[in-house]
């Protein structure tokens, strides 16, 4: 069977869904390799380099005769499209959100997997690309507030006098907020952080930050790790023990993000404007509604304070930014799933009856396999 990996088409997407060094494991499996001329070229990896591997390098990915195509970002209508019935494709496809994508893909009865569905389980582990993703995003939050901040991170003490450091906030201890706190850490900085699941505590202590324990009546976990959305009056409440550790921060890390809905507002405009001037807050999930208000996915928003301002970064697309680690680690999860479906002579045969297989499926042979994207596309229509 053949493999293709194309040039990502969304503007400013820098990552390639495989490097040369999956492209060799491909090659080694017995598979065909097929790579779009420059499809790496973004993320640091020359076309000579999938030649050497084994690949064959093309202007275009003949979308119409193609067998398996590999993506890191959700695929649009006119791929969709252009793709054979039968076709199989793995990368992102942010079911919650490209409801209209997902029933074009079980319409042209294309057997779609998503990386988002990966079950967390242990097994799993090495195909888990939104760990692996989070980890860059949690780690390039921080340089983007470091690089903002007027002052140092640690602390020096110089014969002109003491400079303290700074002290550093993380809201959300996922796999990007504890990224962030070990890396504001390795800057000198003081660290702080909170989230509502229960075993965060002993998480953020691990990775040497201060957990925050605020009076909520019970923790927030739900399944895979995940934070649940917290019940209006809890959130109010939630907002209201914060505002002081918001106040006293001179930055802010929000990573908090809870599957298939909104990001919830952790940090009201109010809280802002009592930081101090020239704080500055990172809020990884811009993309997905905030965790800060008036957070911008791509921009900078300055918010007036007394004697200056507090400015606001919305971060987008965050592990792109970074893309020569972020395509390693993408491709080589990518990688790890498709050894997994690889039967003998390089054939991709998806085994349904195994759990992370199953998990991973979104659509096949015509019908939505994930059943609340299934569910959210049926209410859709019948709402129609």
């Amino acid at each position: 069977m053949k493999i293709a990996i194309r040039r990502e088409p969304i503007e400013g997407e820098r990552r390639v869904a495989a490097t040369p060094a999956a492209v060799a494991q491909y090659v080694a499996a017995g598979y065909a390799v097929t790579v779009q001329k420059g499809a790496g070229i973004a993320a640091g990896y020359a076309d000579a380099a999938y030649a050497e591997a084994g690949a064959e390098l093309v202007a275009s990915i003949p979308l119409k005769t193609t067998e398996v195509l590999i993506h890191v970002r959700p695929l649009d209508a006119e791929t969709i499209g252009k793709l054979p019935k039968g076709a199989i494709t793995i990368g992102f496809a942010s079911p919650a959100s490209e409801l209209d994508g997902v029933a074009a893909l079980a319409a042209r009865g294309i057997t779609a997997f998503s990386l988002e569905l990966i079950p967390r389980i242990s097994r799993a582990q090495s195909m888990d690309a939104l760990t692996s993703q989070a980890l860059v995003a949690g780690y390039r939050c921080v340089l983007e507030g470091a690089m903002r901040f007027p002052r140092f991170l640690p602390l020096f003490m110089t014969a002109a006098g003491t400079i303290p450091p700074a002290r550093v906030l993380v809201l959300g201890a996922g796999v990007a907020g504890l990224q962030a706190i070990a890396t504001a850490k390795r800057l000198g900085a003081k660290v702080s952080a909170y989230d509502v699941r229960s075993a965060s505590a002993d998480e953020v202590q691990s990775m040497g930050g201060t957990f925050i324990h605020l009076d909520l009546d019970a923790a927030a976990d739900a399944a895979g790790g995940y934070a649940k959305e917290l019940a209006a009056d809890r959130a109010d409440r939630q907002r209201e023990l914060l505002a002081p550790y918001i106040a006293d921060a001179d930055i802010i890390i929000t990573t908090a993000a809870i599957p298939g809905r909104p990001a919830p507002r952790l940090v009201t405009t109010s809280m802002v404007t009592g930081m101090a001037p020239g704080s500055i807050i990172v809020d990884l999930a811009a993309e997905t509604g905030g965790n800060v208000e008036g957070a911008k996915p791509g921009d900078d928003v300055l918010v007036p304070v007394t004697g200056g301002h507090v400015t606001i970064v919305g971060m987008k697309d965050a592990a792109s930014t970074m893309p020569f680690d972020a395509s390693r680690l993408l491709g080589q999860n990518i990688a790890n799933l498709v050894a997994l479906m690889t039967r003998d002579g390089g054939t991709l045969a998806p085994d349904f009856d195994d759990e992370v297989v199953a998990g991973a499926c979104l659509t096949h042979e015509g019908a939505v396999r994930h059943e609340p994207t299934a569910a959210a596309i049926a209410d859709r229509k019948g709402g129609n």
